[in-house]
């Protein structure tokens, strides 16, 4: 071969170096055959990631520790956390079994935290004194609406019967438009995991993966699964976080994925085809329901079409023969 004719692809300096053409084919050949070794070599290496998980927990839980153990500031809103904790906890609210009910409706909501407790607990005790004081100002001390004393004493007891209510009522209808954005984004989380299981990922790396994914389209299913994903590498049973997740959620349809779950765990079926039949199954359900809702229209449509179109359309149909009626007896009862 001759190696004259690639001199003029050589850099000018080398040429001027005393470095043959030849020599630098050569050099260029074996350097090309070390990075395919170093190439072949990583891809063959087989890694374990378990030693840089523990390393990483470990980092985690140093700055927690550290986090704890640095003293921070009180601010205002420490104070009055506080003063609601002494109050919850001399009248011993904290400790009963509805406070446990309480929690777990509150994680239903999104809110998990041990200070939404307390605050709800405290607005749920004072609230019925503070509305029902300020309605006692106002129909008693102003005089307002002069209503007679029963009357009065009627709007008092059921403001602070209101008020007693009120916080029940507003937790429960967060909780159910939460359940509700939980049910329409299920079916694609399952999507997602099922192609995350196809592709090997283990359920703790797929829960992880779907909740960043899913960040946008879906917050409430982000949130759960990520949770979820994080209770698996600390709770001592993996089956513990699964039952968490169904007591955050209280979703039929959450349920019957968390079963599904641990029946793959404890039995060892596919979990990428199981996955497959309960997105389905989701899917189908979804689309059931907003076929009822279409089918359920026009028996709700009927009675505001009753009230408010049909006695226009008539007015519109009849009111001018209406008219003419009218004028035709006027004209045949005149006086010639």
């Amino acid at each position: 071969m001759n190696f004259a004719n690639f001199t003029h692809l050589l850099p000018y300096g080398l040429l001027h170096s005393g470095l043959s053409a030849e020599d630098a084919m050569i050099g260029t050949a074996a350097l090309a055959a070390v990075l395919t070794v170093i190439a072949v070599w990583n891809g063959l290496l087989v890694r374990d990631p378990t030693g840089a998980r523990i390393r990483e927990l470990a980092r985690r839980r140093d700055s927690l520790m550290s986090k704890l153990r640095t003293p921070t500031r009180h601010s205002s809103r420490t104070r009055g956390l506080g003063f609601m904790h002494q109050v919850v906890s001399r009248l011993k609210l904290l400790s009963s079994d509805k406070a446990r009910n309480t929690a777990d409706k509150l994680a239903q909501a999104g809110m998990r935290s041990r200070d939404a407790l307390i605050t709800y607990l405290f607005t749920k005790l004072c609230l019925p004194a503070a509305l029902g004081g300020c309605a006692a100002v106002l129909f008693y001390g102003l005089g307002a609406y002069n209503l007679t004393p029963m009357m009065r004493l009627a709007v008092v007891m059921g403001t602070m019967v209101a008020a007693f209510s009120l916080p029940e009522i507003i937790l429960k209808n967060m909780a159910d438009k939460r359940r509700n954005k939980l049910r329409l984004g299920l079916p694609d989380a399952l999507d997602l995991m099922v192609i995350c299981a196809e592709a090997g990922l283990s359920l703790d790396s797929a829960l992880k993966r779907v909740a960043r994914e899913m960040a946008l389209s879906s917050a409430e299913i982000a949130d759960e699964f990520g949770l979820t994903s994080v209770e698996f590498g600390f709770l001592p049973e993996r089956a513990q976080a699964l039952r968490n997740l169904v007591r955050r959620c209280n979703l039929p349809s959450i349920r019957g994925v968390v079963n599904t779950l641990l029946q793959c765990e404890r039995y060892g079926t596919p979990l990428a085809q199981s996955l497959r039949v309960l997105s389905a199954e989701y899917r189908n359900e979804r689309l059931m329901r907003a076929e009822e809702k279409a089918a359920r229209l026009p028996a709700i449509m009927t009675v505001p079409m009753i009230m408010f179109v049909l006695p226009p359309l008539f007015i519109v149909l009849i009111g001018p023969g209406i008219l003419r009626f009218i004028d035709s007896m006027k004209g045949m009862t005149m006086p010639h």
